[in-house]
């Protein structure tokens, strides 16, 4: 096996291609999107964008020591390591790996200059933020590595050793759905919306709001700059995410 600092994936004597312990690198993928939904909430509810910020940074340098150095040495995948240290390890391709972090490399780093150099916010800061979480999300809950899909259409050589042998199963052998187990995750869905509108309906904050204050606050002098700048762009309006929009720049509502 070799042990260089700089290198990805192991070399090991059962396997023809580099490979990654796929185990650590589901661990890995949930730690980082648990700080990634928790940043990203933050901004989006509170209008707080310092944590997405120091997020942004630890991803992007945690990506970078993957790539260019080794990812034996990427603080995450660290953590995630020792997270499944008592598991049998899962080993996977380490290629197409490489390739699907690349793709979270350069998420990372538009970010950074949107949103940590240039304090840029808008529609492509949702939907870079948005890209990531899922990619994150499917990697840790459910085994799947979007990025390595992609990889299989720009090679030539198509992914090895994919998780769960996914590259090796014919589609015959996968497990289908039943018509049964369709219709009954149909019904949980109907029962889970009815209740929730049952919960709507009789929420006391909805049933009886506060009474409106009767104390007049006098008007404030609007500073011409300071209105300009927090016009509500078409795009927000749109969406119906006016007041959102001037939550997150620190406008007046």
């Amino acid at each position: 096996m070799n042990n260089s600092i700089f290198q990805f994936g192991q070399q090991r004597p059962e396997y023809a291609v580099p490979v990654l312990n796929e185990r650590a690198v589901r661990a890995s993928a949930g730690i980082l999107f648990f700080f990634a939904i928790v940043a990203f909430m933050n901004a989006w509810l509170t209008g707080n964008f310092q944590p997405t910020r120091v997020f942004v940074v630890a991803f992007l340098v945690d990506f970078a020591v993957r790539i260019f150095i080794n990812p034996r040495f990427a603080p995450s995948l660290i953590l995630g390591q020792w997270m499944v240290r008592p598991q049998q390890p899962e080993y996977v391709g380490a290629a197409q790996k490489r390739f699907a972090w690349a793709i979270g490399f350069v998420l990372a780093l538009t970010m950074l200059y949107l949103v940590v150099l240039n304090n840029v916010i808008g529609p492509v800061n949702l939907i870079v933020c948005s890209l990531c979480l899922i990619l994150l999300f499917f990697e840790a809950a459910f085994g799947i590595c979007l990025g390595c899909k992609v990889y299989n259409i720009f090679n030539k050589e198509k992914a090895q050793l994919c998780p769960g042998g996914a590259c090796a199963l014919p589609v015959s052998e996968r497990s289908p759905l039943s018509p049964a187990q369709v219709i009954i995750v149909l019904l949980f869905a109907v029962l889970v919306s009815l209740v929730a509108q049952r919960f709507y309906r009789t929420d006391p904050q909805r049933a009886n709001p506060p009474p409106k204050s009767s104390t007049v606050i006098p008007a404030i002098p609007i500073d011409p700059t300071e209105a300009e700048r927090c016009k509500v762009p078409d795009f927000a309006k749109a969406l119906g995410h006016e007041a959102m929009w001037k939550l997150h720049n620190h406008c007046p509502p």
